[in-house]
């Protein structure tokens, strides 16, 4: 659990998604420690409960949820009850590192609907809140992958590209509103996160790209340092940026 004695965040409501573990987690645990009420949506209910335990008497609401149903969306969103001060979107999938010839229609599918269409809903969903406000904060989750072919399989790979099109999109719309619209862009991060090889063809070919110049696994916590710097005041300035947080493996 992250400590700090820092109230930046006093007063103010943000979603977090994936906040079961990893990223998330990291990312919901540190809004807390800086003042924040926080929505934690995290589609395994154990998980989300062990989070409230640690945090009894925190500003801290759970709400479980599978994001890649539009259902789900509205009771996040409700959670926080009318004010949205920023909006995490971390949860994501891997795809096994299929390559297109082998992607099918439904693997696709539900790589997109975890990883592009739940921020797209959720982003969609708390923008009127924010708008009315004339101030609001969104950061996404890219990828690594966003920004390169060679990290991931088609279908995540190309959900990650999609993620930047949204940011940019979002940023640009809303900056005359007081809406900012980041995403971080991370290598390898120490998390729970699924990444086996469902694919020989794209073991073989995707293995010595990920072994090349591989800078050292990054924990959670360097990642969510990133995410709450942006959700705060302090990147006040700072909109529509995808920001490589890799070790500088996006140099190579």
């Amino acid at each position: 659990m992250v400590t700090s004695a820092s109230t930046r965040f006093e007063g103010r409501t943000v979603i977090v998604t994936g906040a079961g573990s990893g990223i998330g987690l990291a990312t919901a645990e540190r809004l807390l420690a800086e003042g924040a009420r926080v929505v934690a949506a995290d589609v395994s209910p154990t998980r989300l409960a062990d989070l409230a335990d640690r945090h009894t008497g925190a500003s801290l609401v759970t709400v479980v949820a599978d994001l890649s149903a539009p259902a789900d969306v509205e009771p996040v969103v409700a959670a926080a009850e009318g004010r949205v001060d920023g909006l995490a979107n971390v949860a994501g999938i891997m795809d096994g590192f299929v390559p297109p010839a082998e992607v099918t229609d439904e693997h696709w599918s539900h790589v997109f609907s975890v990883n592009l269409d739940s921020m797209m809903r959720l982003t969609r969903a708390v923008l009127p809140a924010m708008l009315a406000a004339g101030r609001g904060a969104i950061v996404n989750v890219a990828s690594e992958a966003s920004l390169r072919g060679s990290a991931a399989g088609v279908a995540y790979t190309a959900s990650k590209h999609a993620v930047v099109g949204l940011t940019r999109s979002t940023a640009f719309f809303y900056a005359p509103k007081g809406v900012r619209a980041n995403a971080v862009a991370p290598g390898g991060v120490a998390t729970n996160i699924d990444a086996t090889f469902a694919s020989e063809w794209g073991r073989e070919r995707v293995t010595p790209y990920l072994a090349a110049d591989l800078p050292p696994v990054a924990t959670p916590d360097q990642l969510a340092a990133v995410i709450v710097w942006l959700l705060s005041e302090e990147s006040s300035d700072v909109n529509g940026v995808v920001l490589p947080v890799d070790g500088g493996w996006s140099t190579v």
